[in-house]
């Protein structure tokens, strides 16, 4: 699957987020290593620390389906903004060695990897030392 078609999937699924409170609606699709693309968008509360975001949604998605190889992830915000903290940490634990596609609303997007979003980041390694 292409960059853009991933993107695409991501701007599918940004449509249908439930941005109430920021009006900061993201999608987010993730792709496994065996082709499948599992979609998530975020999904706000009026309890904020209850939202969760595009891309936890989609992962959680694919693990919920018994997915645990993963080989790229699309997010699409209005513009181009970057996974969270709590994404990042997510994504570094379920799929370390992702490439990433930041996007905008246009389509227009940068690439990067989970390692470059968390550099040193704390995995499932760090509990054996």
């Amino acid at each position: 699957m292409s960059p853009t078609e991933l993107i695409q999937a991501a701007k599918e699924a940004r449509a249908r987020a439930y941005a109430p409170y920021s009006n900061y609606a993201v999608g987010a699709a993730v792709l496994t290593e065996d082709g499948e693309v599992f979609l998530g968008c975020n999904v706000e509360n009026a309890a904020y620390p209850s939202t969760i975001c595009a891309e936890r949604v989609a992962l959680t998605a694919a693990v919920a389906q018994g997915k645990r190889r993963f080989a790229a992830m699309a997010v699409v915000t209005r513009n181009g903004g970057s996974p969270c903290g709590a994404c990042r940490q997510v994504m570094i634990e379920l799929g370390p060695d992702m490439v990433v596609y930041i996007a905008d609303e246009t389509g227009a997007y940068r690439t990067t990897t989970v390692r470059a979003l968390l550099p040193d980041g704390f995995d499932n390694a760090s509990l054996l030392a």
